[in-house]
C-alpha cells in the first residue's frame, strides 16, 4: 500500500492509450506542445490556422514525439477564458486532421468535459486538465467512462490570478499534498490508477523560487508512484534567469528539461521537440544507461 491507501504497482511505467502504449521504463516520454491560440505565450497564435496547426503536429510527430497536445485556450497569467464552443472551434479541426495522419497519441488541453468529450470523440487519448479535475468535475466522471489517461496539475488559483503574488509556506509539501488529494478525488470518481497523470505545474501560481524547488525536490513528487509529467518549455522562470524573452529560451528549456529527467520525470512538455528529444535522449543514458538513449532515437 502506498500513501494513498491503495496498492500501486512498483513495475516500470507503461502508459496505455487507444493508439499506442508509451513504455517509460527506460526512456523518457515526450510531449509536444501545439498551441492552436491567437494569444500563446510563446507562439504567438502563429498556429491558430488548422492548416498550419496540422502541418506543426505532423512535424512535432517527425521530430520524435511521442504525444502531441493540443491546447485551444491560453493558459497564460491572465489569460482570458473561452467559450467551450469557441474552444471546440479551434481544436476540433486540428484534432480532426491530425488522427488521419498520425498514428501517435494525441493529447487534448482543457478543462472542459464538454471539450474533452467532443475531442476524445474525434480520436485524442489523453484529456490534459490543468485544473486538476476541480473547474469541471464531470471530466473526472467522463475519463473514468471512457477509460482515458488524464493528467492532474497543481495550481494556485486560476490563470486569471495565479501569479498575484502566490506563496507557500513549503511549496514541494503543499504541491504534493494537493497531488495527493487530487488522486484521491480521481480514484472516487471511478478514474482508474492506471490512467492517472501527474504534474506539479511549473509556472502556474509559482514564483522563480517555487519553481526551483520543485525541480530540485522532483523525487518527493515521485515517491506518489505515479508517472511524472513536468512542463519548463520556454517558462517566465527561465525568462527571469537568463533575462530573454519567450522565444529565446530554447536552452534554459532544455537544461530544465534534463534536469527534470535526472530528477525522476516519466514525461517531459516542450515546445522544441527536435531538440528536446536530442537532450533527453543523453539525460537518459545518464539515468538508465547508454542504451537508453539509442531507444529514444530522435531526428
Amino acid at each position: 500500500m502506498d500513501s494513498l491507501g491503495v496498492s500501486v504497482s512498483r513495475d516500470p511505467w507503461i502508459l496505455s492509450t487507444r493508439h499506442g502504449d508509451i513504455d517509460m521504463s527506460r526512456r523518457t516520454a515526450l510531449m509536444g506542445i501545439l498551441n492552436v491560440t491567437p494569444d500563446s505565450f510563446s507562439d504567438r497564435g502563429r498556429y491558430g490556422d488548422a492548416a498550419a496547426a496540422i502541418a506543426h503536429g505532423i512535424q512535432l510527430a517527425r521530430e520524435g514525439a511521442d504525444i502531441i497536445d493540443i491546447g485551444g485556450e491560453s493558459t497564460r497569467p491572465g489569460a482570458r477564458p473561452v467559450s467551450a464552443e469557441e474552444e471546440k472551434e479551434r481544436v476540433l479541426p486540428v484534432l480532426r486532421g491530425l488522427r488521419r495522419e498520425l498514428s501517435i497519441p494525441l493529447s487534448i488541453d482543457t478543462y472542459k468535459a464538454e471539450v474533452a468529450q467532443a475531442a476524445l470523440e474525434e480520436g485524442a487519448d489523453v484529456v490534459n486538465d490543468i485544473s486538476a479535475l476541480r473547474f469541471d468535475a464531470a471530466v473526472a466522471s467522463l475519463v473514468a467512462r471512457e477509460r482515458v489517461p488524464v493528467v492532474l496539475m497543481h495550481m494556485q488559483g486560476t490563470p486569471q490570478t495565479m501569479q498575484q503574488r502566490p506563496s507557500y509556506q513549503d511549496v514541494l509539501g503543499e504541491v504534493k499534498d494537493f497531488l495527493m488529494g487530487r488522486i484521491r478525488f480521481a480514484l472516487e470518481s471511478g478514474v482508474a490508477l492506471d490512467q492517472i497523470i501527474i504534474d506539479p505545474g511549473i509556472g502556474f501560481g509559482k514564483e522563480l523560487e517555487h519553481n526551483l524547488d520543485l525541480l530540485r525536490g522532483l523525487s518527493t513528487l515521485a515517491s506518489l508512484h505515479r508517472p511524472l509529467l513536468v512542463g519548463p518549455s520556454r517558462k517566465a522562470f527561465i525568462g527571469k534567469l537568463l533575462d530573454l524573452a519567450s522565444e529565446h529560451r530554447l536552452e534554459g528549456s532544455l537544461a530544465a528539461a534534463v534536469a527534470a529527467v535526472l530528477g525522476g520525470a516519466n514525461i517531459i512538455r516542450m515546445h522544441d521537440v527536435k531538440e528536446a528529444r536530442r537532450a533527453i535522449g543523453i539525460a537518459d543514458a545518464i539515468r538508465f544507461g547508454a542504451s537508453a538513449s539509442k531507444e529514444g532515437g530522435g531526428a
